[in-house]
C-alpha cells in the first residue's frame, strides 16, 4: 500500500512540473523583493531539504546492517551495494547543502569526487540488478510453489482432520453397535446413532422375505407399527445391490417415498446394502461362491435444511454399514452357535438318560442272572450230577425209565434257564445249537413216557404211534428237540380242559407220500440220501371212537396261526428255536381259538450205527475198565459253592478218585504251593469271587514248569471263544456244567490220555 502511495506522489509531482513548462507559467522572479520566495529564502530551504535528504540516507545503512547481522539474507553483497551508494548519495547532499552560501574550492572538490563515486557505485548497483532480477523472479516463483503447497498442505490436513473426526464418529458408532449380541438390538442402536450423527430425518431397514421376492421394511428409527413392502425388482433395489457404495436417491423413490415416516416428504436420500452372512456363508468355500443376501440401509435428511450429503458423511455410511454387517454376522453365528450348543446339551442329557437307563438294566440284568444262577441254575446242577451218579448203579427198568426221564427233563429245564440267562446277555435272540449224535430213538422213549405223565397228571389219555423204519442215529440237537416236543405236549394239554386222547405220532416224511401241505412243500429243502425228514405230530381228540379221523384230520390240515395263541411268547421263542435247526412248527386251533394239533417238521442228518466210545448223558454202559485209570488218581477240586462242590466230590470219589476240595482260589494256591504237591489234576471253577480261575491258572503256570498238575476248567459259560482262553492261560480242558458222571469221567480220561502221549 505504501509502495503505490509513494509512486502516486513522484508520478504527481512529475506531470505538475512538465505542465507547469509546458502552459507558459511566468517564470521565478526570484530578484523581485516584493516576492514570497526571493533567493535566499529558496537556497535555505533547499539547504534545509539537503542535510534532512542527508540524515535520511545515512540512518537507511544503519537499519540495513543490523537486518543483515540479526538475519541470514542472501545476497549480502547487493545490500552491501546498496548501502554504499545511499550513503554517497547522503554525503552527497549534505556536502550540496554547504555550497548555497560561500565556500571553498575544497568544498567543491569534494562535492565532485562525492558525485563521481555517486555515479560509479549507481551503475554498478544498475548492472548488479540486471543480474539480481531473474535470481529474485526465481525466489519470487519459489515462494509462490510454497504458498501453494501451504495452501494444499492445509486442505489436507483439513481432510485429515476431518477423516479424523469421522473415525471418531465411526469409533463410536461401532462401539454402541457392538455392546450388544441381539440382531434386532443391533439395528436399532445403529438407527439412533446414525440419526444423532448425521442429523437424520428419518432412517430404515429393509430386508428380503423368505422367498425373496420382496424387500420388507423391518426396522425404522420412527417404529411405525404397519408393514410395508416394495418388489425386489424395483429399479433402486437392483441398482443398490448390485453397488457395494453408497447410492443417491431422488426424492420420488418408491424406497425413499416409504421411508420418509409420516411426513411423507423425504429430504436427500442416500441407500446402500448390507450383507446378511450365516454360518452356512462359510461353510464349502468363500461367501462369494454362495448366493449373498442383502439388506438395505435408507437415510434420509430433514426437508426444511439446506443440505446435501458430503463426502465425509457417506464415507461414515460406508463404513458403518460394513461395521453392521460384520456385527449382524457375529450374532448370527453366536445365535446359531447357541443353537447348537442347546441342542447338543440335550443331545447330552438324553444320552445321560439312556446311560442311567442301560446302566439300570445292567444292574436289573445281573441281579436277575445272580438269582437265576444262585436260585435255579446251581440246585439244578446239583440235581443233574446226583441223578447221573444214580443213572450209573444198577437199577431196574422202570427206575431207570424214571431216572433218565428225570435226567432228561433237567436237562430241558437246565437248557431253558442257561438260555434265559445268555438271552439276558447278549440281546440278540439268537440260541446255541449243539449238533451232534443221538438216539432217536430212545429220545421218543423218553418224551412218550414224560408225556404220558403229564398226561396222566391232566386227566388226559394217551397214545403213541412211531414208525417202526426210523432211524435211530441221527445228528442234530438232542436237547432242544426234547425242548421244543415238551412244549408242544405242555401247550395242548394247558388250553384244553375238556379231556380227550393225547395222540403222539412220528413218522418219516418222503415225497412218495403226496404232500399236498403248501406250509410243508415251501419249507423242505431238497435232501440228500444222508438226510431224513421227520414229521411230529401231536393233538388231541374228544373221545376214543374218533381217534382215527379227528387226528387225521387235525393233523394232516393246512398250517394255523392264531392270533391267541401263536401270538405267545413261548410258542415265538419256540418256533424261532425250530427255525434254527431249520425245521418249522404250526398248530390248528379248534372252534374255540385255542390249539388242537400241532405239527413239527425236522431234518435229520444220518449217522451209521456205530459204537461211540464216550456215552451220553441219560445212557447206560459198563465202564469199570474204561475207570481203572481213574482210580487213586489225586484231584482237587476249587468251586465255591457248597452244594455243586459236595456233588462232584461224591460224582469224582464214585469213580474212584481221591479228591481234596477247596473253595476259594486263595486255598487252592496254599494247597499245591510252589514246592509242589502229590495233586495230579485240578478241577477249577472259573467264576470264583475275588480271584477267578483264569488268575489262578496263570499262577500256578507260572510258578510250576511242565504240564503238571493238569487243569481242567468248571464252568456253565457258553462263550465261543472260552476254549481258545483256557488254553492260553494253561487250561488242559474244560467241563461245562451241570457236571455230569459220564461227562467229567470222559474229559479226565481225555486229558490223562492226552499227558502220557506229551510224556
Amino acid at each position: 500500500m505504501l509502495k503505490a502511495v509513494a509512486s502516486g506522489l513522484l508520478i504527481t509531482s512529475i506531470l505538475i512540473g512538465v505542465s507547469a513548462n509546458d502552459n507558459g507559467f511566468p517564470r521565478c522572479n526570484c530578484d523581485d523583493e516584493a516576492s514570497l520566495w526571493t533567493i535566499e529564502s529558496i537556497l535555505e530551504c533547499q539547504r534545509v531539504g539537503d542535510f534532512l535528504i542527508a540524515v535520511a540516507y545515512f540512518s537507511i545503512p544503519i537499519e540495513l546492517l543490523y537486518f543483515i547481522s540479526c538475519s541470514n539474507v542472501p545476497f549480502k553483497w547487493v545490500l552491501i551495494q546498496f548501502i554504499a551508494f545511499i550513503v554517497l548519495c547522503g554525503l552527497t547532499h549534505l556536502l550540496n547543502g554547504w555550497t548555497y552560501g560561500p565556500h571553498t574550492f575544497q568544498l567543491m572538490v569534494a562535492l565532485t569526487v562525492s558525485k563521481i563515486l555517486t555515479a560509479l557505485v549507481s551503475c554498478a548497483t544498475a548492472i548488479t540488478l540486471i543480474t539480481l532480477i531473474p535470481l529474485l523472479l526465481k525466489v519470487k516463483v519459489r515462494e509462490f510453489m510454497l504458498k501453494k503447497k501451504t495452501w494444499d498442505l492445509g486442505r489436507e490436513v483439513d481432510n485429515i482432520m476431518r477423516q479424523k473426526e469421522a473415525a471418531m464418529h465411526v469409533r463410536m458408532l461401532t462401539q454402541e453397535i457392538r455392546k450388544s449380541l441381539d440382531r434386532h438390538t443391533i439395528l436399532y442402536t445403529t438407527l439412533v446413532e446414525l440419526s444423532k450423527t448425521l442429523g437424520l430425518q428419518n432412517c430404515a431397514v429393509w430386508m428380503p422375505n423368505v422367498d425373496k421376492t420382496e424387500m420388507n421394511l423391518t426396522h425404522e428409527l420412527n417404529g411405525r407399527n404397519f408393514n410395508l413392502s416394495i418388489p425386489i425388482t424395483d429399479p433402486d433395489v437392483v441398482r443398490i445391490k448390485g453397488s457395494d457404495g453408497v447410492n443417491i436417491l431422488s426424492s420420488d423413490s418408491a424406497l425413499a417415498v416409504r421411508s420418509s415416516g409420516d411426513s411423507g416428504e423425504a429430504g436427500p436420500v442416500a441407500a446402500i446394502r448390507m450383507p446378511m452372512l450365516r454360518v452356512c456363508n462359510f461353510k464349502g468355500g468363500t461367501p462369494e461362491l454362495r448366493q449373498a443376501c442383502y439388506a438395505i440401509l435408507v437415510l434420509i435428511l430433514p426437508t426444511g435444511e439446506p443440505r446435501s450429503w458430503s463426502n465425509q458423511e457417506l464415507e461414515i455410511i460406508k463404513v458403518v454399514a460394513d461395521q453392521v454387517a460384520v456385527a449382524l454376522s457375529h450374532a448370527a453365528i453366536l445365535e446359531e452357535s447357541q443353537l447348537m450348543r442347546e441342542k447338543l446339551e440335550e443331545q447330552n442329557r438324553a444320552l445321560q438318560q439312556a446311560k442311567r437307563n442301560a446302566m439300570m438294566a445292567s444292574q436289573a440284568r445281573n441281579a436277575f442272572q445272580k438269582v437265576m444262577s444262585d436260585g435255579m441254575r446251581r440246585p439244578m446242577h446239583s440235581i443233574l450230577g446226583l441223578l447221573s451218579m444214580i443213572q450209573d448203579d444198577n437199577l431196574k427198568n422202570e427206575q431207570k425209565l424214571i431216572v433218565d426221564a428225570m435226567l432228561r427233563t433237567s436237562n430241558v429245564l437246565s437248557n431253558l434257564i442257561n438260555d434265559a440267562m445268555d438271552n439276558s446277555t447278549k440281546d440278540d435272540g439268537r440260541f446255541p445249537l449243539e449238533i451232534r449224535s443221538f438216539g432217536l430213538h430212545s429220545l421218543l422213549k423218553e418224551a412218550a413216557c414224560l408225556s404220558k405223565c403229564m398226561c396222566v397228571y391232566r386227566g388226559f389219555g394217551f397214545m403213541v404211534e412211531v414208525e417202526k423204519s426210523l432211524p435211530d442215529n441221527v445228528m442234530g440237537d438232542e436237547r432242544r428237540v426234547f425242548q421244543v416236543i415238551l412244549h408242544m405236549v405242555g401247550n395242548l394239554l394247558e388250553h384244553n380242559h375238556g379231556g380227550g386222547i393225547l395222540v403222539f405220532r412220528v413218522f418219516a416224511e418222503t415225497g412218495s407220500q403226496g404232500r399236498s401241505d403248501k406250509g410243508w412243500t415251501a419249507w423242505r429243502p431238497s435232501s440228500s440220501s444222508g438226510d431224513v425228514n421227520i414229521r411230529f405230530e401231536i393233538g388231541i381228540n374228544s373221545s376214543d371212537s374218533e381217534v382215527g379221523s379227528s387226528v387225521s384230520s387235525g393233523l394232516g390240515g393246512r398250517k394255523y396261526n392264531s392270533d391267541r395263541v401263536g401270538g405267545r411268547l413261548s410258542f415265538n421263542i419256540c418256533k424261532r428255536v425250530v427255525q434254527l435247526m431249520q425245521g418249522n412248527i404250526w398248530l390248528v386251533p379248534c372252534t374255540h381259538g385255542y390249539p388242537q394239533s400241532m405239527t413239527l417238521l425236522l431234518r435229520f442228518q444220518l449217522r451209521p450205527s456205530i459204537t461211540i466210545a464216550i456215552s451220553e448223558p441219560g445212557e447206560c454202559s459198563d465202564r469199570t475198565d474204561s475207570n481203572s485209570m481213574l482210580r487213586s488218581l489225586q484231584v482237587l477240586l476249587v468251586d465255591n459253592d457248597d452244594v455243586n462242590r459236595a456233588v462232584t466230590q461224591k460224582l469224582l470219589q464214585k469213580l474212584g478218585c481221591v479228591v481234596t476240595s477247596v473253595s476259594s482260589g486263595f486255598e487252592c494256591l496254599s494247597v499245591i504251593g510252589p514246592a509242589g504237591s502229590s495233586i495230579q489234576v485240578i478241577l477249577l471253577d472259573l467264576h470264583m469271587p475275588d480271584l477267578d480261575g483264569f488268575e489262578v491258572a496263570t499262577r500256578i503256570r507260572k510258578f510250576r514248569s511242565g504240564n503238571r498238575p493238569m487243569i481242567v476248567a468248571l464252568t456253565a459259560s457258553a462263550e465261543e471263544d472260552l476254549l481258545e482262553r483256557c488254553m492260553q492261560v494253561g487250561i488242559n480242558g474244560v467241563i461245562r456244567k451241570p457236571v455230569l458222571l459220564q461227562g467229567i469221567a470222559s474229559e479226565l480220561r481225555r486229558i490223562l490220555m492226552q499227558g502220557n502221549n506229551v510224556l
